[in-house]
């Protein structure tokens, strides 16, 4: 039942549950969900938050919270932050349940009283890592403020500390979350099985959209989960959809092969995506994102990966980018195995993408869909999530490191890993200037000398 962690590039957690859904909750703390279903196998359901920080070599976690689900497993969720609290609204079965998520302030000299007796803190004074009774490590002195992000004064005390060295790790500022269960909405109506499959809430965080085995996309108000609009958008269920980032129109793709973008207004069809397929086969959409283009955030792109059907493994799947004006195909580039997951960075710079068969990702950039990381095998089994830690974040500062990238990933062999992308060495543009024109100089020179 106790998650573990390592402080390094790969492993960051390992919980007792297969694990289905990631997203962030804040600028650093991440949230997962999973669980094995209603059978009586004895596998827990539910979700767990990490908080995320990189103690100057390694990204490192810490788990916060762990909220169980019952006999109800989080297949999807989707997370909206107002900067008071958090909303998480859970896929459970054929409805969406509403989970309002508060943090809270507590002090480090607090914790055993609010955390309880099995998870209380072994601390010291020297700043290193401790293990406790269930074999999570816990940070303590240094490491501990430096991982919660709490800000220290000019003199070197924590902001609210005392002015006593001696007293400064038992006043050291810590959020902590509060889960409490709210409404619950039938999201999917069909006869057998129903099942709600996705959920997204707006950009604006006006709207919810969910789609599951039905193939209807509905529009809810949100928070209050009001049903506004009802399209029957496909013949099959839906696997996956996204919100532009305008929140003017919303993707939807399904087993039925197709791939449709709907004005969200009028709740019409806007394009269907269509692309010339190798020899003429048939393929699926698996996933879609929009991202937003770098330093225009009027303006944005959206990204799907599409798998032949029928084949699952080693069979040769497509990362996309579309054209959102036209609903064209910009471009595909072929990947060596059927893809499972597709995550776009919050600045619209990079794209993750995680396979079917081997369990490995990939971070491509996204304007040129270039592959700039591969990780093969980060996984033993298919990644069934990504998520990049958020650069440009409103709830908070992000995570400062030396990465230019870092996605998280998850499976259902229950595992949390994170991968980064290092810093890419460039030149800047007045060497490559200098450097031409010192070769110019020279190469004039030497056909001076030699009479060319």
């Amino acid at each position: 039942m106790a998650p573990t962690r390592r402080p390094s590039d790969g492993l960051l957690a390992r919980v007792n549950f297969p694990l289905y859904a990631v997203e962030m909750l804040t600028s650093r703390h991440v949230l997962v969900a999973g669980g094995g279903g209603s059978a009586k196998t004895g596998v827990a359901n539910g979700f767990e938050i990490y908080e995320l920080y990189h103690n100057g070599t390694h990204f490192c976690a810490e788990e916060v919270v762990r909220h169980e689900t019952g006999a109800n497993v989080v297949m999807n969720f989707a997370v909206r932050n107002d900067g008071r609290r958090s909303y998480l609204c859970a896929g459970q079965e054929s409805h969406c349940q509403l989970y309002f998520v508060n943090p809270r302030i507590v002090y480090e000299g607090q914790e055993d009283a609010t955390i309880g007796g099995e998870e209380r803190r072994q601390r010291t004074n020297s700043g290193t890592e401790h293990i406790n009774e269930n074999g999570v490590r816990r940070r303590a002195g240094a490491a501990a403020q430096q991982g919660s992000g709490v800000q220290e004064l000019p003199n070197g005390h924590a902001t609210g500390a005392s002015k006593k060295a001696s007293d400064q790790n038992a006043n050291l500022k810590r959020i902590r979350f509060d889960i409490k269960a709210g409404d619950s909405v039938q999201t999917d109506f069909l006869t057998t099985e129903p099942l709600q499959r996705v959920v997204r809430i707006s950009p604006n965080g006006r709207l919810m959209a969910t789609g599951g085995t039905d193939g209807h996309l509905r529009i809810w108000t949100f928070p209050q989960m009001v049903q506004r609009s009802d399209v029957e958008a496909h013949t099959k269920e839906i696997d996956d959809m996204d919100f532009s980032p305008d929140s003017k129109y919303v993707v939807t793709i399904s087993k039925d092969g197709q791939g449709l973008v709907w004005d969200v207004a009028s709740m019409k069809q806007q394009h269907q995506l269509k692309w010339p397929t190798p020899e003429g086969a048939k393929y699926l959409y698996k996933r879609c994102r929009y991202g937003t283009i770098e330093a225009q955030r009027d303006k944005y792109r959206l990204f799907t990966i599409t798998n032949p059907l029928g084949k699952v493994g080693k069979q040769r799947g497509f990362l996309q980018q579309w054209d959102c004006i036209s609903g064209q195909l910009r471009s595909a580039v072929p990947v060596d195995e059927s893809l499972a997951s597709l995550a776009v960075r919050d600045d619209g710079r990079f794209v993750a993408v995680g396979t079917m068969f081997s369990g490995s990702v990939s971070i491509y950039i996204a304007f040129s869909l270039q592959r700039v990381l591969h990780i093969p095998n980060a996984h033993s089994m298919f990644v069934t999530g990504l998520q990049f830690l958020p650069i440009t974040n409103e709830e908070g500062p992000p995570i400062s490191s030396d990465t230019e990238a870092a996605v998280l990933s998850i499976s259902v062999d229950n595992k949390v890993c994170i991968h980064s992308l290092q810093q890419r060495r460039t030149i800047p543009a007045w060497v490559a200037i200098l450097l031409i024109i010192i070769v110019l100089f020279g190469a004039f020179t030497l056909c001076s000398y030699i009479g060319i």
